[in-house]
């Protein structure tokens, strides 16, 4: 098959990083991959993708993902492709419409990668939406959670399926460990880590919130950068606690990051399938997580899930496991143990049983 991945950017995020993965397994297996963004620039996803020989278009650096005119810009490649699988709100949107448009005969696949957003609730935004998801021939949605979520809002259509999102365990487990000593960060010290954008549903404030009631020698790492960042770090010096917060920004070598560290955090509001959390079982570390749709399902009977934003519960749970070493590596075990389940592997071999159906 021709197959075209569409989504907004390759910036950082679980969606973008799905593609990252998916694309050159899907490859492998015989099949002509190519991705396609509204909003180009350089990125580590994009850059791996065109290091295995995959093509990446875009639409320019500029380029905002909401302007109408993107639809015009799709539509040359609405006759290229047997299938085009795209990937976030708008892109869904934009290519529904191009399809209708160029009278393509393309068969369309998208991902649902949450199981919420600011669309569901709304009368007037139902309406729209099932108008254009009745345009693709299958819909995905990244978790159970996700697809019940999906069908409250649209239906229950049988287009619509659930497929686990995935990481490639082995490459994780296998990282090399990254040194805390290029970060300034001693060995003694008891490390948590959380890889997530600075945006809305992620909750760093709360792990920040946590150092406050934990003692000196514990420390936190934040991986990523976004519009929150800076009330992150205000609250951090607030609560004096900023001397003991690592953020590293964007960065390459996430795997060799979660193995230098001791705990794993995944603070969020609400998921859809947190690649961030399946990361962290498979590096070998215990997850801690909050007690949310799309995180409880991935780290509960494994690692351990807290209420979300309680900052109280979570200094507890991490109290106990830096200083119990034999409830700390039960629980690693078990989170190794439950990342077997989300291998990338799989992922990539139900997709294209979707795809084949279509």
């Amino acid at each position: 098959m021709k197959i075209l991945h569409v989504i907004n950017s390759l910036s950082t995020g679980g969606a973008e990083k799905l593609v990252a993965d998916l694309a050159p397994l899907q490859r492998e297996h015989g099949h002509e991959v190519e991705v396609l963004l509204f909003r180009g620039g350089e990125s580590v996803f994009r850059e791996g993708l065109e290091n295995v020989g995959i093509r990446v278009y875009d639409f320019g650096a500029g380029t905002s993902v909401y302007s109408p005119l993107n639809i015009f810009r799709l539509i040359p490649f609405m006759r290229k492709y047997d299938v085009i699988h795209v990937h976030l709100f708008p892109a869904q949107y934009w290519v529904a419409i191009a399809k209708l448009l160029s009278l393509s005969k393309v068969h369309l696949v998208t991902t649902e990668h949450s199981t919420n957003n600011r669309r569901r609730g709304s009368l007037i935004w139902k309406i729209f939406d099932s108008a254009v998801y009745a345009c693709y021939s299958s819909i995905i949605c990244c978790a159970d959670m996700a697809r019940t979520s999906l069908c409250r809002h649209i239906g229950n259509w049988k287009r619509i399926c659930s497929i686990s999102n995935g990481v490639d365990i082995e490459k994780v487990f296998q990282s090399v460990i990254s040194s805390r000593g290029d970060f300034g960060i001693c060995e003694d010290v008891f490390l948590m880590c959380q890889v997530a954008r600075f945006v809305f549903p992620k909750d760093q404030e709360t792990v920040v919130r946590s150092l406050s009631l934990l003692p000196k020698n514990i420390h936190a790492v934040f991986i990523g950068d976004g519009e929150r960042r800076e009330n992150c770090e205000s609250l951090a010096e607030k609560l004096c606690v900023r001397e003991r917060i690592h953020f590293l920004g964007l960065r390459p070598d996430v795997p060799g990051l979660l193995k230098m560290s001791d705990l794993v955090i995944c603070s969020s509001a609400y998921e859809g399938l947190s690649l961030a959390s399946v990361e962290g079982l498979a590096s070998g570390k215990t997850v801690l997580a909050s007690d949310v749709p799309g995180l409880a399902e991935v780290v509960g009977g494994a690692g351990i899930l807290f209420p979300q934003g309680d900052e109280k519960a979570l200094a507890g749970a991490v109290s106990r496991l830096a200083s119990d070493k034999e409830f700390y590596n039960e629980t690693a075990t078990a989170c190794l143990r439950r990342s077997r389940d989300f291998d990338i592997r799989k992922t990539a071999e139900a997709y294209l049983a979707v795809y084949e159906k279509a």
